[in-house]
């Protein structure tokens, strides 16, 4: 089993910046793929980036790439988001989940969920 949760979320204006954690508990935890994803308000989950059991590995969303970075340190058992140049259509739920590989964290196949943090953009 692993457990995840996240924090970081907050509000902040468009153009900005926040750093999302997320905080694993369990020993499998460097063996699995890990993931961000996002769900805004009457929109569907949509995934936002991954990363592979290594870190050597990452991949975002089109949305995103270029203005978020994906990070893992499988010592502290952590995996962090990056987000700047923040804008509106950013705002949503944001969750963690551990997968088998990035492919399938893209279809967005995930073995285990995160609880959520908040994040706002305004404009």
């Amino acid at each position: 089993q692993v457990q995840l949760v996240e924090s970081g979320g907050g509000l902040v204006q468009a153009g900005g910046s926040l750093r999302l954690s997320c905080a694993a508990s369990g020993r499998t935890f460097s063996t699995y793929a890990m993931g961000w994803f996002r769900q805004a308000p009457g929109k569907e989950r949509e995934f936002v980036a991954a990363i592979n059991w290594s870190g050597g590995s990452t991949y975002y969303a089109d949305s995103v790439k270029g203005r978020f970075t994906i990070v893992r340190d499988n010592l502290l058992k952590t995996v962090t988001l990056q987000m700047n140049s923040l804008k509106p259509e950013d705002t949503g739920v944001y969750n963690c989940a551990a997968g088998f590989g990035i492919p399938t964290l893209v279809k967005i196949r995930v073995d285990y969920w995160g609880q959520g943090t908040q994040v706002t953009v305004s404009s």
